[in-house]
């Protein structure tokens, strides 16, 4: 009983932030995921490289959404993005054809890391398990995938924060750097 009375919860959820926070908010995400597109799309295109990739939308949410979030810091965005591409490009090649295991493997490892070099960024995850289930335009990246879409496109994503995140006095970014 003890067990399943640890799962209703301790508190009511936080209050709605404002309509500002919520436009600033959208505004940010519109940016930053504007910026990694444009060079994904105009400047990559043609090329064997990628710069977009779904766990970009995830690092939107913290640093355009809750930028005081210890998450949502540079050290964070940009450690997690990148351990975590190392890490499933490597489990990725560690278990060839057992793709369960290789996805499993990833995610865990990157957690695990993360956690071990206070780089913890939930899309992080998603990064590692991108490397793992991406396709073939993502493997043959191979550890080029932890530079290119990782490390750049989460350091594009950043500068754009740094710069909407601290244009109004009503907000500030980052919280920390290390």
């Amino acid at each position: 009983m003890k067990f399943f009375s640890k799962m209703k919860g301790v508190t009511t959820s936080p209050p709605r932030v404002s309509v500002f926070e919520m436009l600033w908010s959208w505004l940010g995400a519109f940016l930053g995921i504007a910026a990694v597109a444009f060079v994904h799309y105009r400047i990559f295109s043609g090329t064997p490289l990628v710069l977009i990739i779904g766990s970009f939308g995830a690092s939107a949410v913290l640093i355009y959404g809750a930028v005081r979030s210890p998450l949502a810091q540079p050290r964070n965005l940009i450690g997690g993005h990148v351990l975590s591409a190392v890490i499933g490009v490597a489990a990725f090649k560690l278990f060839p054809g057992q793709m369960e295991l290789a996805a499993a493997t990833a995610v865990a490892t990157a957690i695990l890391v993360m956690h071990a070099t206070k780089t913890l960024h939930p899309p992080g995850g998603a990064t590692a398990l991108i490397a793992v289930i991406g396709g073939s335009e993502i493997h043959q990246l191979g550890f080029l995938y932890a530079l290119v879409p990782a490390g750049l496109g989460a350091v594009v994503m950043l500068a754009v924060a740094l710069v909407i995140n601290n244009v109004t006095s009503r907000r500030r970014y980052p919280e920390f750097w290390i």
